[in-house]
């Protein structure tokens, strides 16, 4: 039986790990310096857990590497290290939401490991079955026939960076378009008109529950703004400008700021609108001493 790895069993690396033991296949992961809820989710999922990276590096023949965007040329970095020490030499997937630059990047740090870009669309299999995971390189295949259960996998090419490149063009799409019903919904409640604006939204073929999509992305919102940076850098890239994305990252660093960005997303439930917008108020600025 193949064991493979997840670095870090968070929200989402615990359901993928979830979505594989469903399998039959063998998961660890290792919660060595991660948060108490890290080891919570870690548990829920049914992963056996390792007592460091070492040897989660050498157990593993393939790993699974989903950490914040913001992280994944440090856990490239942790990932090459341990596999110099250990002298293994496992399949390393990395399915952060970053730039096809930034991929270039983890994979030249990752090197000689061999290496595959991967991506993710939508929630953990945790929460609703039917996520999308998108690999691409030279063993992409091989991340493929793993025994995956609860998600839908599909091959994008032999070439790294393409399954990241998807993720940006649609994460630009889900994530910019809930950043603008955080910005309607806070600018609508300023001025009064809040509910007659999701009325209209609705009526207009909107989101059914933005309140709730606006709630569950300020639980993730630190986690967004380098997201939103490795957009703009991938449209820059492709001869567009950065600033729609740069200015969304600002947004999002707005709402992490917030009381409303405190809960973990596992946590979130439908909320009442007025008390979203009540939540993703700033914070006020600590007094200075005379």
């Amino acid at each position: 039986m193949t064991v493979i790895g997840i670095h870090s069993a968070g929200h989402m690396g615990a359901g993928l790990g979830w979505a594989l033991r469903s399998g039959g296949a063998g998961v660890i992961t290792t919660t060595a310096g991660r948060s108490s809820r890290t080891g919570r989710l870690a548990a829920d999922a049914g992963l056996t857990l390792v007592p460091s990276l070492d040897d989660l590096v050498r157990e593993a023949a393939v790993i699974l590497v989903v950490t914040p965007p913001g992280a994944a040329r440090s856990a490239a970095t942790d990932l090459a290290a341990a596999a110099a020490r250990t002298g293994a030499a496992p399949l390393v997937a990395d399915l952060n939401a970053v730039a096809p630059s930034t991929v270039d990047d983890v994979a030249g740090i990752l090197a000689p490991l061999d290496f595959v870009d991967g991506s993710i669309s939508g929630p953990p299999p945790t929460v609703r079955p039917g996520a999308r995971l998108y690999f691409s390189g030279a063993r992409a295949a091989e991340l493929a026939e793993l025994p995956w259960r609860h998600v839908e996998v599909r091959v994008l090419g032999d070439r790294p960076g393409t399954a990241s490149a998807l993720k940006m063009c649609t994460a630009s799409v889900y994530k910019g378009t809930v950043g603008l019903y955080a910005q309607a919904m806070r600018t609508a409640a300023a001025h009064g008109v809040l509910a007659d604006v999701l009325a209209d939204l609705a009526g207009s073929g909107g989101h059914e529950r933005p309140e709730y999509d606006v709630a569950l992305a300020a639980s993730k919102a630190h986690r967004y703004v380098p997201e939103m940076r490795e957009i703009a850098a991938t449209q820059r890239a492709a001869g567009l400008t950065p600033a729609l994305f740069e200015a969304f990252a600002e947004v999002y660093a707005g709402i992490a700021g917030t009381e409303l960005a405190e809960a973990a997303p596992e946590s979130v439930r439908t909320a009442d609108p007025d008390e979203v917008v009540r939540r993703l108020r700033p914070r006020p600025a600590a007094g200075r001493a005379g």
